[in-house]
């Protein structure tokens, strides 16, 4: 164990020692997967802390320790260092000859030119660029439409409360154990850490925005749930004259659908987005009334049908145990078969489960 008199902090102690083991499981288990995650890992956990804050006493130390940690993550740790530091200060980056970064470099080829070119080329190389296409993700979602944090427990465990990212930019110089208890109040967050963060992107309502900017996709929509919808409506007896569409919002299919086959119905469009309402009235302004809030089951009462979405924000297991209408009809995934059903589209793993009262 490194003695605490060496070190600014007793707990720098850890990143010191798991560079090395970062080293020895390189020497001993060199793959393209592991180079990745040593360029990656490292650059994001143990190069960072030691930008911010340099672990050692002694400069010669934290000179010393830059150089082994260049070899071990496949980069010149100054040219790291003052390229993160401009990304703090909102300054341009413009590199810089030193020495220490000269030494560093010539570190880094030294150690590329020592290895057989077959493994250079098909195992070294490969996993070096996977590295750094992972830092560029990572840090490209931290900062995705301004700085975001990712409080999960795991995360920051494994990579050094390197999530509480609005927290360390505020507080760049703050040791990395006491970021918890600087936790911003409305902090952007995201229940994604920031390498996974692109899956933001694939959410039900981002892919319904794509959807509503693109006219091949809103005819398959509109075209398939009007299909599933004829099919349960025909099962009702008498058509519904109320009809709630919870979630409505954005690009309304369900409403424009419905429009279509319940002339003669009264159709409410429940929206908590108010800004999905606003999208949507230009689809159906006039046609439908809208009513900005979270659908409660007590409150929004006296319809025939009830509309549900799949992206509903509640408990949709109590919705089917005690349906809120004579009918409901709710959008779910092809696999959970409620009631009477029918699929929307084996494409989007979609089906109408439509149950009574």
């Amino acid at each position: 164990m490194i003695h605490a008199r060496v070190l600014h902090a007793p707990w720098d102690a850890v990143p010191v020692a798991l560079s090395g083991v970062l080293g020895a499981a390189l020497l001993a288990w060199p793959s393209a997967p592991l180079v990745a995650l040593s360029v990656w890992w490292g650059s994001n956990t143990i190069g960072h802390l030691f930008i911010h804050r340099p672990f050692f006493a002694a400069p010669w130390a934290n000179r010393l320790f830059s150089a082994w940690l260049s070899v071990v993550v496949g980069m010149p740790q100054t040219l790291w260092r003052e390229r993160h530091l401009s990304h703090h200060a909102g300054a341009r980056w413009t590199p810089r000859l030193s020495a220490p970064l000269l030494l560093e470099t010539a570190l880094v080829l030294g150690l590329w030119a020592a290895l057989p070119p077959a493994f250079l080329v098909g195992v070294w190389l490969p996993g070096w660029l996977g590295g750094l296409a992972l830092c560029w993700l990572q840090g490209h979602f931290e900062h995705h439409r301004g700085t975001v944090s990712h409080y999960g427990g795991l995360y920051n465990l494994l990579f050094f409360n390197d999530g509480y990212h609005v927290e360390h930019h505020a507080f760049p110089g703050l040791h990395w154990r006491a970021l918890p208890g600087r936790r911003a109040r409305g902090a952007r967050a995201s229940r994604w850490p920031a390498v996974l963060r692109w899956l933001d992107l694939l959410t039900l309502e981002s892919l319904e925005r794509r959807a509503a900017r693109s006219g091949r996709l809103r005819r398959f929509l509109v075209r398939s749930h009007e299909r599933a919808f004829r099919a349960l409506l025909a099962r009702l007896g008498a058509p519904p004259r109320r009809v709630a569409i919870v979630g409505g919002g954005l690009f309304p299919r369900t409403a424009l659908v419905l429009r279509r086959l319940l002339p003669g119905a009264r159709l409410t469009v429940i929206d908590r987005s108010a800004a999905h309402l606003e999208e949507a009235r230009p689809w159906l302004d006039g046609a439908v009334e809208w009513v900005h809030g979270a659908f409660d089951p007590e409150r929004h009462a006296g319809f025939d049908l009830v509309v549900v979405p799949l992206a509903y924000r509640g408990d949709r297991e109590a919705l089917y145990r005690r349906p809120p209408a004579p009918a409901l009809i709710v959008h779910d995934w092809l696999w959970r078969r409620r009631g009477a059903g029918a699929v929307v589209s084996g494409l989007l793993l979609k089906r109408l489960n439509l149950v009574a009262a």
